[in-house]
Parts: structure tokens; sequence; C-alpha cells
């Protein structure tokens, strides 16, 4: 738990420094002439400046390139929060440094937005994957059983220790909601809230941006809609278990190579369920992502005959996307183009 303990002394220590610098010395990264927002990722970020529009001035604590399950916040991103008038976080066990970070700060006068709240969570074990969860579970099982003949106690310390640091347990709810349209729909909305309550004088306006970025996104869950109810096929091999709730609106079956968490690795029991899932449905793609190896993907496709093609999970941008000016809505087509061609 090494991490945890040390962003809390982190956040401790700046919340002591803010209290004595006092809030008339802004600096940083804020802006004392509009409203601060800080979020924790990008699409939070890309729907709080469309709907804040001039009225805000919105800061992305994770910078283009890095992919978020490796990412955890330092000391100039928690001063951030800490000055902000809003803070825009997923929830669901996405960002595991939340409830130390926030702790450990004097929020009280910084509206927070848990962007996934009233959105319908999915059960991490009920995924279109969970046959790969409880495969991981069971190695996990005997790994520990093994581990308690040898040396359990301390191995076990070793291990939370070390899955701790890395900061990837997203608990029992896949967090991934913004990867469908129909609950973007209600992230926005949350957004929209916590803004109108940041800036009351000028809620009329956030809410003529909110309904125009509503018109989009309906117009985005349509077409969604309309173009994978027509699919011949919907099955889809994904580089990680990030698609569950794209799956669940869309009528889509997603077979993950990797759990929730990027960075896992596949057993040989996990590779021979997706070669005979490939088979069975005639899957003709295997979809990689933008910020992690697409190594495993593309080999597996080698050794089954099929091709790559690649669906972003919109955890974060490149540095190329970022310069071109990408948005959700952009992505969230190109995603779609993918599909249609996957599915034909």
């Amino acid at each position: 738990m090494r991490i945890r303990r040390k962003i809390a002394r982190t956040a401790m220590a700046l919340a002591a420094a803010l209290a004595v610098a006092g809030c008339a010395t802004q600096g940083g990264a804020t802006q004392s002439d509009k409203v601060n927002v800080v979020t924790s990722f990008f699409p939070l970020y890309d729907f709080a400046r469309t709907i804040g529009g001039e009225r805000v001035h919105a800061i992305n604590m994770i910078p283009a390139g890095v992919e978020p399950h490796d990412w955890t916040p330092k000391s100039q991103d928690m001063k951030n929060i800490a000055r902000a008038q809003v803070f825009v976080y997923q929830g669901a066990g996405f960002e595991g440094w939340t409830d130390d970070v926030l702790g450990g700060l004097d929020t009280q006068g910084v509206v927070i937005v848990e962007a996934s709240r009233g959105i319908e969570l999915i059960e991490a074990s009920e995924e279109a994957g969970d046959a790969h969860a409880h495969e991981e579970a069971a190695h996990a099982e005997e790994e520990h059983a093994h581990e308690e003949e040898e040396h359990a106690e301390e191995e076990h310390a070793h291990e939370e220790e070390a899955h701790a640091e890395e900061g990837h347990d997203h608990g029992a709810y896949d967090p991934h909601t913004w990867l469908s349209p129909r609950s973007a729909l209600q992230m926005a909305a949350n957004i929209l809230e916590g803004l109108q309550t940041a800036d009351p004088a000028h809620a009329a306006e956030y809410e003529a941006n909110y309904e125009a970025l509503k018109a989009e996104l309906t117009a985005l869950d349509a077409a969604y809609t309309d173009r994978l109810s027509a699919a011949a096929n919907k099955e889809m091999v994904v580089s990680h278990q990030a698609f569950g709730y794209l799956a669940r609106d869309y009528g889509v079956t997603q077979m993950p190579m990797m759990g929730i968490a990027a960075e896992s690795e596949p057993t040989a029991q996990d590779l021979k369920r997706i070669s005979e899932f490939v088979k069975e449905h005639d899957v003709k793609y295997i979809f990689t992502e933008e910020l992690v190896s697409s190594r495993l993907a593309e080999t597996l496709a080698k050794d089954l005959g099929v091709e790559t093609l690649p669906l972003h999970p919109l955890e974060g941008l490149t540095q190329a996307e970022a310069a071109a000016g990408e948005t959700y809505i952009s992505l969230m087509k190109k995603n779609l183009d993918q599909l249609t061609k996957a599915f034909q």
C-alpha cells in the first residue's frame, strides 16, 4: 500500500501549504477569471470544455501519450485540484487514487463530479469475457494455495503491496462507461450539473452548450444502434476488456485478450479460448488499441490467418491525435466505422 500512503502524505502536505498561501495566490495552471475545471482523463476533459465553452479553463490531468492505467497524480496535479472550482473524475473504480487524494485535500470549495453517477454499472464478472475472469480467478486461487504451503503470509503481503503500487485494481465494476454513447449522455449531464452548481450565474450558457453536445451524442447513439443492428456478425476480439457498455447497449459480444486493466497477460488457456472463439464466429479482425502494445494481437492474428484493426478505447490521446484536435465524437465515429468493417 506504499503508493496510497505516499499520495496521502503528499496531499496533506499540499493542503497545509495551500492553506498558508491562501486563495489569493492562484498561480500554476489555473486562471482566476474563469471557472477552473480539472478532469482526470480525456473524455471528461472533452465534455467539460465543450459544455463550459469560453467560461471555463479546463485542465486534463493525464498528458497525451500516457496510458491512464499506469498513471498516478503528482504534486502539481493535486495542487490544481485544490485550486479548482470543479473536479471531474470517472469513478466506478477507474481512478484508484481519488479517495486518498480527495481525503488529504481541503476540497470544501470544490464541486466534485463523479461522471459515471447514475449509470447502471456492469459487474466485472458479468462481462462478455467473464470466462476469462473466472479462469484468472481459478489460476490465482491455485497460485495462492501453493504460496500458502510455502510461505503464505509473506508472499500475500508482497503481492498486495506490488499490486497497490501498480494502481491497477478497478474493483468490482467495469468503469469504461464512456465507450457507449448512451452512457456518455449521462456523463455529460453530470458534468453540466457540476458546472451549473459552481457557476450558477452562467447556468443558461452551460445548458445551451450541453444541449448542442447532447444532440451530437444522441445522433451518435442512433448511428451505433442503426449500423450495428444491421451487422451480419457481432462478435469481436479486443485488446482489453473495455467495451462492455458498448456490447450491452448495442448487442455486441466482446472477447478480450486481457482483463479490465490493459496490462494483464493472457494465459495459454486464454489464448486457446480466443482462438476457438475466432474460428467459431468467423471473426475476420482482431482489434488493437492506441497506447498499448499491439504485438500480442498481431502475433495472434497472424497465427489465426486474420487481420488487425485499431479500435480506440479513448482512455487517452496520442501526441498526434491531440495535435489534430480529435474529440470524443470524432474518435467514436471512427470506432463505428471500424466496427462496421469488422462485422461485415
